[in-house]
């Protein structure tokens, strides 16, 4: 995947814009690559953290959050992500990502309209919400 500060296409990003986007990649490498520990160091550790897997309830606090990941990571399909359509927006400690996740596996492929929701501690952006949406297969 390509370096999310060096595209042309985000050389207008703030510093804060820039930092979040890479919390952001920092997210689906871990996802892409498995990795509990690279997944647990970009989410906050706290009960006020969600998250949405498509076809899921939300899941509230981090025992929960993480636990869906060990179950996910688990699972017999790795996936690959290319991200499209990626917004970045922020306002003081808070940011978010609109993203598209392109998903290509064995089984398959498919798109899920992702939103992820940071918040600045301690100088690092952390997650603290994702949601993942199905789209449906245009006709």
């Amino acid at each position: 995947m390509s370096d999310p500060l060096a595209d042309e296409e985000h050389s207008g990003d703030s510093a804060d814009e820039a930092q979040v986007r890479l919390a952001n990649r920092a997210f689906y490498d871990a996802f892409e690559a498995r990795d509990l520990d690279a997944m647990s160091d970009v989410w906050e550790h706290d009960d006020r953290v969600s998250c949405t897997h498509p076809g899921w309830r939300t899941l509230h606090g981090w025992g929960a959050v993480s636990g869906s990941w060990f179950a996910l990571f688990g699972g017999p399909q790795p996936l690959q992500f290319i991200l499209t359509d990626e917004h970045v927006a922020v306002t003081g400690d808070a940011a978010w990502v609109t993203v598209d996740e392109n998903l290509i596996s064995a089984e398959g492929s498919g798109t899920v309209a992702a939103v992820n929701v940071f918040v600045r501690r301690d100088a690092r952006w952390r997650l603290v919400a994702h949601h993942g949406s199905a789209v449906a297969p245009q006709a």
